[in-house]
């Protein structure tokens, strides 16, 4: 198990290797760049480079492990025939419109060069918050016969958290990994954090990189 709050994870102590998957949320340029979407918006995309380490320390942990690494990158088509009209009036209200900002078709939508990422790893794209959503990302899940979530990446507060619901109610076991994640909003990122714990970790349990990697490897020399 991994020492967690409100309680150890997972709640009944059955964390299998073949069953777990670790899922990096988001972690593009288009966010972590000092020129890309996020930036633009305003917000500072520091906390979200300094998660790095921590993600490549679990990423690392899994591989040992023999667990599932699952990124994902969010963007719509060059054409944008795949965006709403809200999204393209908040597009054009953020001045983004002659822009290339999470474009599939431009540079910022790649995955970060520093994160630990590899041919065998599954890579799911989204255009939207959730990973779930418009995407084969819970087949693949039952396809792998996963039942247990590891989640890391940013934003805390919407991708993550999005995600992090809606695998709750389709019934995934889900551990946040506290500073694994990030937001441009530090208040965000706290009250997102809070969230999972509330009314006895309505969404799965709270951890932090230490504790979970220390599980993990626990778990990898069982597993062998």
């Amino acid at each position: 198990m991994i020492s967690a709050k409100p309680f150890d994870y997972p709640y009944d102590g059955n964390l299998e290797v073949r069953k777990t998957a670790l899922v990096v949320i988001d972690l593009q340029e288009d966010f972590l760049s000092t020129t890309g979407y996020f930036a633009r918006q305003g917000y500072d995309p520091a906390p979200l480079r300094a998660i790095l380490p921590a993600v490549n320390q679990l990423i690392a942990a899994c591989r040992d492990a023999g667990i599932l690494i699952i990124h994902t990158r969010q963007g719509y088509r060059a054409d944008l025939a795949d965006m709403t009209p809200y999204e393209k009036w908040r597009r054009q209200r953020s001045g983004l419109d002659e822009t290339t900002a999470l474009l599939r078709s431009s540079p910022g939508f790649q995955i970060v060069s520093e994160l630990d990422v590899r041919p065998e790893d599954v890579i799911i794209d989204k255009t939207c918050n959730s990973a779930f959503t418009y995407t084969d990302f819970e087949h693949v899940l039952r396809a792998q016969g996963i039942t247990h979530l590891l989640f890391t990446g940013c934003t805390t507060d919407v991708c993550v958290h999005t995600t992090l619901r809606e695998a709750c109610d389709r019934n995934f076991q889900c551990l946040t990994i506290s500073d694994a994640c990030a937001s441009g909003d530090q208040y965000a990122h706290e009250a997102a954090l809070h969230m999972v714990t509330v009314e006895n970790g309505i969404f799965g349990a709270l951890t932090d990189t230490a504790a979970a990697v220390a599980g993990l490897k626990k778990l990898g020399k069982a597993a062998k």
